[in-house]
């Protein structure tokens, strides 16, 4: 059995980060918490409940941005500690994991509160309430452009085959959906206050909220999905693992007796294979094929005679 000398300079912290995405999502933290306590004083000043009710609700999503950038600032601060076998990114999947949890509970609360709206109408402050939901779209658009990652990247192989990974980072994309579904509530609420005081239509506010529930509940479904998937290690069926099945093929009269791979940073992998072959091949030779891929930052081998 050969198994690759350990380095005991080498770090397992394989993901840098994301240090500009922290300080944007304490900015849109503070801006949040400044649009929540104007909601909630307007809907106490105002005697208007809706105003009051969405101001709690932005609470929910200033919640979600502090657990993001907690989530970060954690991670930079164990970044060092040894008790983390592969690095402390996961604790920013887990913060996107949990706020894609509190993301569900939102779009429940909104459902309920929209069809309780719909069985018992109440009187609104329509032009209160519709300056106040425009302000509330405004600091929304805001922070979506604070927080929106449009970050890609391109992988070439050395065979001229190019594939496009998308390294989304989970922990600002969870924050960023808790904002895009504030700010499509708040389109909602825009859309009903002007058709309730023009058209009459004092329905529309609490049909357009159980619509806005349903997408909001998509949106967490996908990113639990997401999230979930990363903090399981389920990434067996992802494309790098037939890359590596490629590249092993190679060698002649080598079997692959185990392979597990999982995530260790945002397009990064780790890879722990044990073959068995009759041939001299050795470990290092293993690790020198499969560096044409940069995203497995991480190779552990175990050869065996046939």
């Amino acid at each position: 059995m050969q198994k690759v000398p350990l380095n005991r300079a080498h770090s397992h912290q394989f993901d840098e980060g994301n240090p500009l995405a922290q300080k944007r999502i304490l900015l849109a933290t503070i801006l949040t918490a400044v649009m929540m306590l104007l909601e909630v004083a307007g809907g106490w000043i105002y005697n208007s409940m809706a105003l009051l009710a969405d101001g709690w609700h932005m609470s929910s999503h200033m919640l979600a941005l502090g657990l993001a950038y907690f989530a970060y600032r954690s991670a930079r601060y164990y970044a060092q500690d040894h008790r983390f076998s592969f690095g402390t990114w996961k604790i920013e999947i887990l913060a996107g994991y949990s706020s894609a949890i509190l993301l569900m509970v939102v779009a429940l609360f909104m459902a309920f509160q929209s069809v309780e709206r719909l069985l018992n109408p109440v009187a609104i402050h329509y032009n209160q309430a519709i300056s106040i939901a425009i302000l509330g779209l405004v600091i929304n658009l805001i922070c979506a452009w604070l927080l929106h990652d449009d970050h890609h990247h391109h992988h070439h192989h050395e065979d001229n085959h190019q594939h496009e990974h998308h390294h989304h980072d989970l922990n600002q994309k969870a924050a960023f959906m808790h904002v895009v579904a504030d700010a499509v509530t708040s389109v909602f609420a825009i859309v009903a206050l002007f058709a309730a005081k023009y058209l009459g239509w004092n329905f529309l506010d609490a049909v357009l909220g159980i619509l806005g529930s349903i997408l909001v509940a998509k949106w967490a479904l996908g990113l639990i999905k997401e999230t979930g998937k990363t903090l399981l290690d389920a990434e067996m069926d992802h494309p790098v693992v037939e890359e590596i099945r490629e590249v092993l093929a190679e060698f002649p009269v080598v079997e692959i007796t185990d392979l597990h791979v999982w995530k260790v940073g945002k397009g990064k992998f780790s890879c722990i294979l044990a073959l068995a072959t009759d041939s001299d091949l050795n470990a290092d030779q293993v690790r020198e094929a499969l560096s044409i891929h940069e995203e497995i930052v991480h190779i552990s081998v175990e050869i065996n005679p046939i």
